[in-house]
């Protein structure tokens, strides 16, 4: 993090990132000083409501992060910034998102919890659009003109007011990602009192080391007194994700239920002193990691891979079939995961795999219908992808059948992709050669 002082004294020169958050209120004018290399703006956290009208003089600007600050609308300078692809402006209180304030190079916009009712027409004529975050707002409907959007794979559109998903939606060419959970058009599973869920009680836990923290919740190790087992409890964060509602991310947990390529849900807490809610699950061996990473700012929707990674044969085989398993177990549930993501999967050296992070997770008919069919084949392109970074990291020869698949689940006509059940019979058959 940088700060105020260091930006006028002059000491940043040459930046090419800046960071500021320092309770600002008004854009300071020496930002300007830094023109010539500025390509990272962030100012998050401060108390902004407004940009400078000339903020198309930081002509390098590539990402502007302007999250949790006081603006009630999306400046329309951004639409001036000739290399402005990236913006985010999540938890502000914007309402109105001007079409003269989107830069035509717009990538990835992050409006997520905000007060938005409405998007112009004019964002489907930003044909590099890939990355659309609009979580926890007040929408109804989004802007047909997306159709033109080819290159569209990621809509986040959880906790809005959704009643129904248009039929051009879920048939974007490369659509891959997409979250809707917490809109009315959501065919609610009800796992409140499901009796098969155990509660356990706040008091059987003895909580010890934080194991990792994201968005929804903080993980922490414990020993589950009565069974003297060491588990992992998820205590989850009442706050919007980018994804959605993190309480929607539990309710989808438990109505996975069990299966070999899952972390099994031991049960919900009850009881906790300050009502958070919570789950207990089991604690995951150490020989497990991170398929990947994140994606990066450039990145956009690619994880990133540590340098060097290989698969022999054998293991991308098993955890392909591993992964295509529990897509179609979590199908047959009427669940779409909406991540499916190598960063949300764990391996080991075996190829064994496990499947988490459930925040992105929606619920849909489990009926055989043109919606429900649409649904799982956008997750199906999700798996194509996945395949394919698997398939350019496999050291030895490739089944042909595999190079085949991954052309065809990522094919843009969503109806002529397979469903998990086929994509399973295939890969068995692979496995038997």
């Amino acid at each position: 993090m940088n700060t105020l002082a260091q930006l006028k004294a002059g000491q940043l020169a040459g930046a090419q990132r800046l960071d500021l958050s320092c309770g600002l209120t008004e854009f300071p004018p020496e930002i300007f000083e830094l023109a010539d290399s500025l390509e990272i703006l962030n100012l998050t956290g401060n108390a902004l409501s407004s940009l400078p009208d000339d903020l198309h003089r930081l002509t390098h600007l590539r990402i502007l992060f302007c999250s949790n600050n006081a603006f009630t609308e999306l400046p329309e300078c951004l639409g001036q910034c000739a290399e402005l692809s990236m913006i985010g402006f999540k938890s502000n209180q914007i309402s109105h998102v001007p079409a003269a304030a989107l830069p035509p190079l717009l990538r990835w916009l992050i409006l997520t919890d905000n007060c938005i009712r409405q998007l112009p027409d004019e964002l489907g004529e930003r044909p590099l659009l890939q990355k659309l975050m609009l979580a926890g707002n007040q929408l109804e409907h989004l802007p047909q003109s997306l159709t033109h959007c080819h290159n569209l794979e990621l809509i986040r559109i959880a906790s809005n007011r959704f009643t129904q998903l248009p039929e051009w939606l879920l048939n974007l060419p490369s659509l891959t990602w997409l979250a809707y959970a917490g809109n009315p058009v959501e065919t609610a599973t009800v796992v409140a009192d499901d009796p098969t869920t155990a509660n356990i009680p706040w008091p059987e836990l003895e909580l010890a080391e934080v194991l990792g923290e994201g968005a929804s919740g903080i993980i922490r190790k414990a020993l589950w007194k009565p069974l003297a087992k060491p588990v992992a409890v998820k205590l989850y964060k009442g706050t919007i994700t980018s994804d959605g509602s993190p309480l929607h991310e539990m309710q989808a947990c438990i109505a996975a239920g069990l299966h070999p390529n899952l972390i099994k849900v031991e049960g919900r807490v009850v009881g906790h002193p300050d009502d958070q809610a919570a789950l207990v699950m089991d604690l995951i061996d150490p020989s497990y990691r991170n398929l990947a990473a994140l994606p990066s700012l450039d990145s956009c929707t690619r994880d990133i891979y540590e340098a060097g990674t290989r698969f022999s044969p054998e293991v991308a085989l098993r955890m392909i079939r591993g992964v295509a398993s529990v897509a179609a177990h979590l199908h047959r549930q009427g669940i779409t995961h909406g991540d499916l993501y190598a960063h949300n999967i764990l391996w080991n050296a075996v190829g064994d795999c496990l499947l988490g992070d459930f925040g992105a997770a929606s619920f849909h008919a489990t009926t055989d219908t043109l919606e429900t069919r649409a649904l799982q084949r956008i997750e199906v392109r999700a798996f194509g992808v996945l395949l394919g970074e698997l398939l350019e990291r496999i050291d030895g020869s490739i089944d042909e059948r595999l190079v085949a698949l991954q052309q065809i689940c990522c094919q843009p006509d969503v109806s002529k992709r397979p469903g998990f059940q086929e994509i399973e019979a295939l890969l068995q058959s692979i496995q038997q050669r």
